[in-house]
């Protein structure tokens, strides 16, 4: 069974309506049919609270938040180990230590796919499969 990876930039292009939302809208209708996993870092999951409070307010946040719990969109809390393992990705390929995380995760076994709308983890395809969304 294929475990999509998304980051923040998917999510948000999701919640946004915007390029890509209707392959995220697959993935997660996927995933509660059982067919994949969707899973996102509890980094991204922080990005995509803390924008979307910034741009709506803490109201909407909450209920955009307890949307995306309903589809049973995993957080995956990190640990020492993984900390460290996204620090050297980090090192290795010069991508936010956020989006690291997005990389770290992606690379914890095979049939995952980090999904994103960020062209900045090019620097990581060589080491994950990575679906990118369309540019907007």
């Amino acid at each position: 069974m294929v475990t999509y990876v998304m980051d923040s930039s998917a999510v948000l292009r999701y919640l946004h309506n915007q390029a890509g939302s209707d392959r995220v809208a697959e993935i997660l209708k996927g995933h509660l049919a059982g067919d994949c996993q969707a899973v996102t870092p509890a980094a991204h999951w922080g990005e995509v609270a803390g924008i979307t409070c910034k741009l709506y307010g803490r109201r909407e946040m909450e209920r955009v938040l307890s949307r995306l719990g309903a589809f049973g969109l995993q957080v995956v809390a990190a640990d020492g180990d993984s900390a460290v393992r996204a620090a050297l990705i980090k090192v290795e390929t010069g991508l936010p230590y956020v989006d690291s995380f997005g990389v770290e995760l992606a690379g914890r076994g095979l049939n995952r796919v980090l999904v994103t709308a960020d062209f900045d983890f090019k620097a990581a395809s060589r080491d994950v499969t990575i679906e990118f969304l369309p540019a907007k």
